[in-house]
């Protein structure tokens, strides 16, 4: 899972200037009670799409309506997933397969194909599988996929995707309970829904309560969240823990997603890249941060960087989405881990010795979807493992209680929340309180391009430089701009 987040933090790049996949637009009209058979797509609309913040059409057509379930008849015998680890392979198998609707896998096996993200490797694979398949024998055409925030758009605004209710037959009613921007993410620029996620992945400012104490006075999330409630306080409170010998935060890129998710508009609209006032905020008080020695200078994933999220690591907090607590920081700050024989429980190094506050900006970091695929010959199976994996409230309220994962179902949380829920390693917190307030503000309507993850990976990284003070402001952007449209010859910047 971390290695997951490391991709959407901006180690690699998306690789979709040399895709062989052409770019479409079009919404399925009249595709309302599909069986799978759609493989009537032009063979040059298969794959991802180089825009993706379009402007929404004016809706002049009726409101779609769910296929007819009755006619999504499985007639594969093997169910082929995309992946690039085994997270979403784990969940499947703990948490669908004894829920799961045996009629419709009567006869059917499941096939895990799992590329690893490195290099692309995860797209590029999946890109040649999804050209390849209105050709593909009955058995090796995709059936399920996933995709990352990242890059989602490149798949949503194709045909690439089902139509979740006019192909797979999921009703408003299953999403309900669904965080409206986990389905704005997977929304084609014609207002069809494309994918849904299991998972909500609103950000806090989780901090070493250790050194809360020693400087702040205090622990309590409320008495802390009231001291950097803002920016200016953040810096404030930095410059105390600057002269007690503690960084505020880790590196250059600690705050980056804060910034880049409450941006007013996308990087790309009709072509051209556009640097948000928020984007450029970041990097001014990133430079400021590096220049007072409010930061180490590290980047994000690197041993330096990991190395402060041990309890006596010098770095008082880091921001994290919900998987930052169970796959990133709960390993990186036990002294021995669970392979090793340590026990989960206070006394592990630094377990129940960190808290959680809002911070001073809502955000949300990362998260995972899956697509049903064009062409899939068991399109049931996709419409009963949606339905169990991203609607059912109890199936959801048992992955955030085990896997401590958010996910993406108000009913559960609330269960979780009234039920008295607390995390051991937050010192008994219920943080499902803060996570449930900061979901409810994230919103992504006209935010997203099919250029994000490029634009994200080229920017943090040309600022770097301009960081420890080797270049200027405008070195750094000219190097940015070289390097985006390099990456993505269709685009310009002025």
């Amino acid at each position: 899972m971390a290695q997951i987040k490391k991709i959407l933090a901006g180690a690699l790049a998306l690789c979709m200037a040399g895709s062989v996949l052409t770019a479409c637009g079009g919404d399925k009209e009249g595709d309302t009670g599909s069986t799978g058979g759609s493989e009537s797509k032009t063979e040059d609309a298969k794959g991802g799409s180089e825009g993706g913040n379009e402007e929404k059409k004016e809706d002049t057509k009726e409101e779609t309506k769910p296929a007819d379930t009755a006619s999504l008849v499985n007639t594969g015998k093997v169910y082929n997933v995309y992946c690039w680890n085994t997270e979403f392979k784990e969940r499947f198998e703990k948490y669908y397969e004894g829920a799961k609707d045996t009629a419709l896998w009567d006869g059917v096996t499941i096939n895990w194909v799992i590329n690893p993200n490195e290099g692309n490797n995860y797209q590029t694979k999946l890109d040649e599988a999804i050209k390849k398949q209105s050709s593909a024998a009955d058995d090796e055409k995709v059936d399920l996929f996933l995709v990352e925030a990242d890059y989602a758009m490149k798949y949503v605004n194709s045909d690439a995707c089902l139509d979740v209710i006019g192909e797979i037959g999921i009703t408003k009613d299953d999403l309900k309970d669904q965080y409206k921007y986990t389905q704005d993410v997977m929304t084609d620029s014609n207002g069809t829904l494309k994918g849904l996620s299991w998972q909500a992945t609103p950000g806090l400012f989780l901090y070493n309560a250790e050194y809360a104490k020693e400087v702040l006075g205090t622990d309590d999330p409320d008495e802390v969240q009231a001291q950097i409630s803002d920016w200016t306080k953040f810096g404030e409170v930095a410059q105390k823990m600057k002269d007690k010998g503690i960084f505020m935060v880790s590196g250059y890129d600690d705050t980056y997603r804060c910034f880049s998710n409450n941006v007013s508009g996308p990087w790309v609209t009709d072509g051209k890249i556009t640097i948000d006032p928020q984007i450029k905020a970041w990097a001014d008080q990133t430079k400021e941060y590096s220049d007072k020695g409010y930061n180490n200078g590290t980047s994000l994933w690197d041993p330096a960087w990991t190395a402060g999220q041990k309890i006596d690591g010098k770095v008082f907090g880091y921001f994290f989405s919900t998987w930052g607590i169970p796959f990133t920081l709960l390993p990186n700050t036990l002294d021995k881990s669970a392979d090793e024989g340590g026990e989960m429980a206070e006394g592990n190094g630094g377990y129940g010795k960190w808290r959680a506050c809002k911070g001073p900006q809502s955000y949300f970091w990362g998260g995972t979807w899956i697509v049903g695929c064009f062409g899939s010959d068991n399109v049931a199976i996709t419409r009963d493992v949606m339905l169990k994996l991203t609607c059912d409230a109890d199936i959801m309220a048992q992955i955030t209680e085990n896997e401590q994962d958010y996910t993406n179902n108000k009913a559960a949380i609330k269960k979780l929340i009234d039920g008295g829920y607390t995390n051991p390693f937050l010192g008994g917190q219920n943080h499902l309180v803060l996570l449930s307030d900061a979901a409810e503000q994230i919103d992504l309507t006209g935010k997203v391009s099919a250029y994000d993850q490029g634009c994200n990976e080229e920017f943090q990284g040309a600022m770097k430089d301009y960081f420890q003070g080797t270049v200027t402001y405008d070195e750094a952007l000219a190097k940015f701009k070289t390097n985006i449209t390099t990456k993505y010859g269709d685009l310009t910047m002025d």
